[in-house]
């Protein structure tokens, strides 16, 4: 376990959902990834992405799924990518990342509460 927090620092990590409208293979990151585009809604908009979900994602399989993320850390250049946002994910027990789910609609740019 990680070290204890006050909610006031949890409360800085804004946590929001929005939807893949885009997701395409990312060859030249060093680990298998792919590129998505996530749009948070008209507050936010619509962000980029590096994830390396290629074990258990096609990237025709992630449009239209929502999904959640870091919005506020700052940008972070992968190679010919600038990931805005980090999509939030598990590892599984071979360390491969299952994207952390949302089992209902929810429009998108709402905080995790």
């Amino acid at each position: 376990m990680s070290e204890t927090i006050t909610f006031p620092d949890f409360e800085r990590v804004d946590i929001r959902v929005g939807t893949i409208i885009e997701a395409e293979a990312f060859p030249e990151a060093r680990k298998p990834a792919y590129k998505l585009k996530i749009d948070f809604g008209p507050e936010i908009g619509i962000k980029k992405s590096s994830a390396q979900i290629t074990v258990h994602y096609q990237p025709e399989d992630l449009i239209g799924r929502q999904i959640m993320a870091v919005v506020n850390f700052p940008p972070r250049q992968i190679g010919p990518v600038r990931s805005e946002v980090l999509t939030l994910g598990f590892e599984d027990e071979a360390g491969a990342i299952v994207l952390a789910a949302i089992d209902k609609p929810i429009p998108n740019g709402r905080k995790l509460m």
